[in-house]
């Protein structure tokens, strides 16, 4: 220290000082940017965008409400009612949990002017001492990661979900049950096209919701919507009615962003963490699997019907796995139905004859109009089935071919 003038101790004084104002702008910077975030999210589909040509039939659903009675605050008959729907399936809805090992984030501080000679030059306590935060990683824990809805439709422990509720293989899955049982899930099967995920767990005696009919469902009809509303309150009900039918609209996920068709929507509440969840006649019966909501919009909610995800439910019955029929073609909408671009080779199609060209204009006897009328027929069989197709060749040729489908292969 004594080797030091007056000047070269004002010039030292000065540098550290600008030195110190920096750091301290790093050290902001680094405690936003570097700090960890919370790793739980509840699952729910946004909706990106809803197709003009699913509104033909939108229904008013603008309803007024009946003012709550003074005299009388009991619930009437119809409140009766769906109290004891409620308490007859509250046992059927679960919790679906995704956990994973994440790492364990430590925050320690170094001074980076430590070995410094300039800064060790200075007397002890001449200036503050400068501490840096550092984040490393020690070791892992495992942590819940998101959580959705599902529920038993059957009694020996399978679940119906949506597919982007467990589309994380990496991650690990559990159910907590109405009453805080936590149960290990194995996801069986996943749906390569609907959003559809089979799940199963160790037991015998589970509470399986009885599947109705989404076939045979009206614009204006009450539903009941449960679910795992935010991630933490187990079995949110919500009341509504259905809003329209066969809507389609752009979904986003954490895979990304596909089209959804033959939607039901309503306005039902349905929040955050309510995705695979089950949406109910007033009979009890599961008649949609909530999928999505509207953030931009006020009670407009959107589930798939429960007819698409029988089949499903059937072959994680028969096989333990999905068997998606497959065609083997590519194809898009023609003006009288759908034209194939390519006949994949050694497919049901090449088999059968059908080729490049050629305009499917029905499958046993119904009218294909468009893609997704194509897709929806053949969600409906299962691998196996006969199909008589009837084409146009050549323009205005027609043709008739039987065609057996096989399961869809794994790398398409």
């Amino acid at each position: 220290m004594d080797d030091l003038n007056k000047n070269q101790l004002i010039m030292l004084v000065l540098l550290v000082s600008f030195v110190t104002s920096v750091v301290t702008g790093i050290v902001t910077v680094s405690l936003v940017g570097e700090s960890p975030a919370p790793f739980t999210q509840t699952i729910q589909r946004v909706i990106e965008q809803i197709n003009p040509l699913s509104q033909n039939n939108q229904a008013n659903n603008n309803q007024q409400a009946n003012p709550l009675s003074a005299v009388n605050p009991s619930y009437d008959s119809g409140d009766e009612s769906i109290v004891k729907l409620v308490k007859s399936v509250s046992s059927s809805v679960v919790s679906v949990v995704a956990t994973k090992d994440m790492p364990i984030i430590e925050q320690y501080y170094i001074n980076p002017f430590k070995d410094d000679p300039f800064w060790n030059m200075l007397p002890e306590g001449f200036l503050p001492d400068i501490q840096i935060p550092q984040y490393r990683q020690k070791g892992t824990e495992e942590k819940k990661v998101s959580s959705g809805t599902g529920f038993f439709i059957s009694k020996d422990g399978l679940l119906l979900t949506n597919k982007h509720v467990v589309e994380d293989t990496s991650a690990s899955y559990s159910i907590v049950t109405n009453d805080g049982r936590k149960l290990n899930a194995k996801v069986l099967a996943r749906d390569p096209l609907q959003d559809l995920a089979v799940l199963k767990v160790e037991g015998d005696n589970f509470n399986p919701i009885p599947l109705g009919d989404s076939d045979k469902l009206n614009v204006g009809q009450t539903v009941i919507a449960i679910g795992n509303a935010l991630g933490e309150f187990n079995n949110t009900v919500s009341k509504g009615i259905i809003s329209g039918l066969n809507r389609t609209v752009s979904a986003a996920s954490p895979s990304g962003v596909e089209e959804l068709t033959n939607l039901i929507q309503t306005d039902a509440a349905i929040n955050h963490g309510n995705s695979g969840g089950p949406l109910l006649d007033l009979s009890g019966r599961v008649i949609g699997i909530n999928v999505a909501i509207a953030e931009s919009a006020q009670n407009i909610g959107f589930a798939l019907p429960i007819n698409i995800a029988k089949r499903d439910i059937s072959d994680a019955k028969e096989f333990g796995t999905i068997k998606y029929p497959y065609i083997g073609i590519k194809y898009k909408t023609a003006e009288k139905g759908v034209e194939i671009t390519e006949v994949i080779s050694n497919s049901p199609a090449f088999k059968a004859g059908l080729k490049t060209g050629d305009v499917i204009v029905q499958i046993n006897g119904k009218d294909i109009k468009d893609k997704s009328g194509l897709a929806n027929i053949l969600s409906m069989l299962r691998v196996g089935d006969k199909i008589q197709v009837k084409v146009l060749r050549n323009g205005n040729y027609e043709m008739n071919f039987e065609i057996i489908l096989e399961e869809r292969p794994q790398n398409i």
